[in-house]
């Protein structure tokens, strides 16, 4: 929790943010407030897997996403991701950590010598900098991320080639609604 600011009578706040009043210790003349998305939602519940092959965010060739957070107070996402091929995705480095757990299939970082299976839950922690390998016996690999701060793609010589946040994430899922008809509450209600 952070100070943002005192009052003693009436205040005025940003549009673009909403502010959660708590309660002060006794005896104390400040207030604290908490700084909360405009978008802030205090629950959802969303198909975990779904059917409709379109809430499949494409990332590459047999490679999928499907969000089902995306949280903007504190800078991560959680989703899904689908594989239907073999081989090595995109090295990357996270400045914060990542966890995982395997639904379906397995994988494993090619930096590590254990395997994510199913029922497998990973803990990357941050400062990582790894690439996610599908091994060539998996036909379909589904694992939920909870993906804290950004993701930063590298190249061999471990140079910064791209990066994802939860901005990116955004801005992909709502092309990709767009684009399959899904209306705009289709990425509205996964916005913390």
């Amino acid at each position: 929790m952070f100070r943002v600011g005192f009052s003693s009578g009436p205040v005025r706040w940003p549009r673009s943010v909403t502010w959660l009043l708590q309660t002060p210790r006794k005896g104390s003349v400040s207030k604290r407030f908490i700084a909360l998305s405009v978008h802030q939602v205090v629950e959802s519940v969303l198909d975990g897997i779904p059917e409709d092959e379109r809430l499949w965010v494409s990332r590459a060739l047999n490679i999928w996403f499907h969000p089902l957070m995306f949280d903007t107070v504190n800078g991560g996402w959680i989703n899904l991701l689908k594989v239907k091929r073999s081989g090595m995705l995109n090295r990357h480095f996270h400045p914060a950590p990542v966890c995982a757990y395997v639904i379906k299939g397995s994988w494993r970082y090619l930096e590590h010598d254990w395997i994510a299976t199913e029922g497998s839950f990973v803990y990357a922690p941050p400062g990582e900098t790894h690439a996610l390998v599908v091994g060539n016996n998996v036909e379909e690999m589904i694992t939920w991320f909870h993906v804290c701060g950004c993701r930063i793609y590298m190249d061999d010589q471990g140079k910064q080639v791209d990066y994802e946040d939860v901005h990116t994430k955004i801005r992909k899922t709502e092309d990709h609604a767009r684009y399959h008809g899904l209306g705009p509450d289709f990425v509205k209600q996964m916005i913390r």
